[in-house]
C-alpha cells in the first residue's frame, strides 16, 4: 500500500535534516523520494501482510518474513542454487501414477513394515485421514478422484493439508543427507571413490529441504508443531543413521515406498484441488522461491502446478532409491549420473524421462 505526502515548498534546515532521518529510518524496500511537477512528496510504501499464507499461529502485529536477506552483507548481491532443477513439461509431471513396488525378500518387507508404521505415526501426528479409494489405482487416471465423503473435523482443507506437507518435508530431507555423510565418511576412511552416490543423495537431500522451505513461505508452525518436527528429526536422523551402517540397502527401500506414500499424498491433494474440496487454493499463487527454483512459467503458477512439481519430484526419489536397492553398494557406480555406451537406449537419467516407479534392476543398468 502506498502513500503519498505532500512536502513543503521550502523547509527549515531542521526540519529538513529531522525528515531525512526519518527517511533513512524506514526499511530500503518501504522508501522512495519522488519529486512531482511544482510539488515535491514523498511516497511512503507500507508492508503488508503477506497474503498467500493459509494460516498460522502468529497474529499479523507479531507476523515476519520467515527468510530475511542479510542486513550486513552490503557485497551480495544473490546466492543462486548450487544444484539447478530440471526442467519437467506438463505432459511428464501428469503422467506421474501412484505406485507399490512389492516385496520380493525379508529386506523388502522390512522396509515396508517400518514405512507402514512411519505412515501411521505421520498421520496420527498431522490429523491425516483421507477416503479410501479416493485415487484409482495404477492404470487409472491419478489425477481423477471420486468426491470424499469425510466431514467435520475429519475432512481435509488447506490447513491440515500444509500441516502435513510441512512434516512430510521436515523428515523426508534426512535421508539423502545421512547416506551422503555416511557414504563420505566411507570413501575418506577406505581411500576410495563413491562412484557418484554422495552427489546424488546430497542434491535428493537439497530438493526436500527446498519443497520445505516452499511450504514455509505459505505457512508458519506454532510452536507445538516446531516441537514435533525436533522431536521427530532427532529420533529419526539417529534412527536411520544407525540403520544405514547396517544396511544401506534396506535404507534405499525404505526410502523408496517412503517416496511411493509422498506421491500418493501429493497425488490425493492435487485430486482435492480438481474436486473444488479446496477452494481456497483454486487462484492461490506460488510463492516466489518456487518459482525461480522449478523455473515455473508466466500463467502456470497456481497450487496445483506447485503440487505437480513437487509430485514429480518425489517420484524421482521413489525411482532413485528403488534403484539404489538394487544395485551393490560398494562397487557399483550411479546410473544417474553415468555416461551409457549407447545412449539412444532408454537409461536413467536426472530427469524424470525413462522413469520407472519400482526402480531400474542391475541387469538392465549395468
Amino acid at each position: 500500500m502506498y502513500s503519498t505526502r505532500p512536502l513543503a515548498a521550502s523547509l527549515h534546515p531542521q526540519a529538513a535534516t529531522k525528515l531525512l532521518q526519518t527517511i533513512h529510518a524506514l526499511p530500503h524496500a518501504s522508501r522512495a523520494v519522488c519529486l512531482q511537477a511544482g510539488s515535491p512528496s514523498l511516497l511512503i510504501r507500507q508492508p503488508q501482510i503477506p497474503s498467500h499464507r493459509s494460516f498460522t499461529s502468529t497474529t499479523q502485529q507479531r507476523f515476519k518474513e520467515v527468510f530475511p536477506a542479510p542486513t550486513d552483507a552490503p557485497n551480495i548481491k544473490v546466492t543462486p542454487p548450487a544444484w539447478h532443477h530440471p526442467v519437467y513439461t506438463y505432459e511428464q509431471m501428469n503422467s506421474i501414477q501412484t505406485a507399490h513396488r512389492e516385496a520380493k525378500n525379508w529386506a523388502d518387507r522390512v522396509a515396508l513394515i517400518m514405512v507402514r508404521l512411519l505412515r501411521w505415526g505421520m498421520d496420527t501426528a498431522t490429523g491425516y485421514t483421507h477416503d479410501k479409494g479416493s485415487v484409482k489405482p495404477k492404470g487409472g487416471d491419478p489425477n481423477q478422484a471420486s468426491v470424499g465423503q469425510k466431514k467435520g473435523w475429519f475432512a481435509m482443507n488447506e490447513r491440515k493439508w500444509l500441516v502435513r506437507f510441512l512434516f512430510l518435508e521436515s523428515v523426508a530431507g534426512v535421508p539423502g543427507m545421512v547416506g551422503a555423510s555416511i557414504r563420505h565418511l566411507h570413501s575418506l576412511r577406505r581411500l576410495k571413490r563413491d562412484n557418484g552416490w554422495i552427489e546424488t543423495l546430497l542434491e535428493e537431500a537439497y530438493n526436500e529441504r527446498m519443497h520445505l522451505l516452499t511450504f514455509m513461505k505459505m505457512a508458519e508452525p506454532g510452536r507445538f508443531m516446531k516441537f514435533m518436527i525436533l522431536g521427530a528429526q532427532g529420533v529419526f536422523y539417529n534412527a536411520f543413521f544407525l540403520s544405514y551402517l547396517m544396511s544401506p540397502r534396506i535404507c534405499h527401500r525404505f526410502v523408496g515406498h517412503l517416496e511411493e506414500e509422498a506421491v500418493l499424498t501429493y497425488t490425493r491433494a492435487i485430486a482435492d484441488i480438481d474436486a473444488g474440496k479446496l477452494p481456497k487454493w483454486d487462484k492461490l499463487e506460488a510463492p516466489e522461491i518456487a518459482v525461480r527454483y522449478w523455473n515455473m512459467p508466466e500463467g502456470s503458477r497456481t497450487m496445483k502446478d506447485l503440487l505437480l512439481y513437487i509430485r514429480a519430484d518425489e517420484a524421482k526419489h521413489r525411482e532413485v532409491n528403488h534403484t539404489l536397492g538394487n544395485l551393490e553398494q560398494k562397487t557399483d557406480p550411479n546410473p544417474f549420473v553415468s555416461e551409457y555406451e549407447d545412449p539412444s537406449k532408454p537409461h536413467p537419467t536426472k530427469s524424470i524421462d525413462n522413469i520407472k516407479s519400482s526402480g531400474w534392476t542391475r541387469e538392465e543398468v549395468m
